[in-house]
């Protein structure tokens, strides 16, 4: 949806490094907000985002010099509302008119219990872009995790030929090299005292982490998260740090059905994957994460 950055960018190197033409769409899509969040103010930098694809050079492993070829973006979609929506668009589910699309069961947990009609809206627009290009291979990235597994159940429910479920591709999240938090243009929002506590959600989830890989159960786990959570809270009282932290929710999910851990549920094997996901507000920036636990290498790029 534009304003890019390096996660963005990330995306973009690996498709130009594995595919002759790269197209990146940029669009800001008004059927992912609900009436109540932030389209209007939702951070587009066209003109500072082609700067960035422009630069974008990859040289593609070859039997021959690495300068006989170099792949740049070929081109960058960007389409009107209008365009997109033949019938019209407004933000109020209940007011909508023309075509859409839903991914039933796999949509209500984890960001849909707090988004209840977002992934309606992905679910939408992606399946546009993917008639409009018909691209060979897609990219997404882990830090929308549910997002990314919705579309690969879309793409195999709806019998689509480009892309085809193995070629929607997953890869691991961008963060910040000094301490993990993960890329977003959401970060743009954060005040320089918002951003010294935005790592806190990471910081959860990693110690939620450590407490699955040594045996804990799914509720032990999640309490690990929320202690840091009220940790962080309280230091930023004690430090007097002009911010507020609320945590939205911490859970962990099958990454197959999306299903809820049970409390007492334990780590049982490597093979089996479980998405432990959260999302938290920085003052008024809500910002999301997530950590795959298991093996994740039929999943992830």
């Amino acid at each position: 949806m534009g304003a890019l950055h390096e996660g963005h960018l990330s995306l973009v190197r690996k498709s130009l490094s594995e595919n002759d033409l790269t197209v990146v769409s940029i669009f800001v899509n008004p059927a992912q907000f609900a009436p109540h969040e932030d389209l209007a103010s939702y951070p587009r930098t066209l003109p500072g985002d082609l700067k960035l694809l422009e630069a974008e050079q990859v040289h593609p492993a070859t039997d021959g010099p690495a300068s006989c070829e170099i792949r740049t973006p070929a081109a960058v979609f960007v389409p009107s509302v209008k365009e997109m929506y033949p019938s019209g668009i407004v933000q109020n589910v209940t007011d909508q008119k023309g075509t859409f699309i839903e991914v039933k069961g796999y949509s209500h947990q984890m960001e849909g219990q707090t988004r209840p009609t977002f992934f309606r809206g992905v679910a939408t627009v992606v399946t546009k872009l993917f008639n409009i290009i018909q691209p060979t291979n897609a990219y997404f990235g882990q830090k929308d995790v549910q997002q990314a597994f919705i579309l690969k159940r879309l793409v195999t429910d709806l019998l689509l030929s480009h892309p085809t479920p193995e070629h929607l591709h997953i890869v691991p999240t961008a963060r910040d090299p000094t301490d993990g938090l993960a890329l977003s243009s959401r970060n743009t929002y954060l005040t320089p005292d918002g951003r010294k506590v935005a790592p806190t959600l990471r910081q959860a989830l990693l110690a939620a982490e450590e407490a699955w890989k040594a045996g804990a159960t799914k509720e032990e786990c999640i309490a690990k998260a929320k202690a840091i959570v009220e940790s962080n809270k309280q230091k930023a009282t004690s430090e007097e740090l002009a911010v507020e932290l609320k945590l939205d929710y911490v859970e962990m999910n099958d990454v197959k059905t999306f299903d809820v851990l049970e409390p007492q549920a334990r780590r049982q094997a490597e093979e089996q994957v479980v998405i432990l996901s959260g999302a938290l507000y920085v003052d008024k920036t809500r910002l999301i994460d997530n950590i795959l636990l298991g093996d994740t290498t039929n999943i992830l790029d």
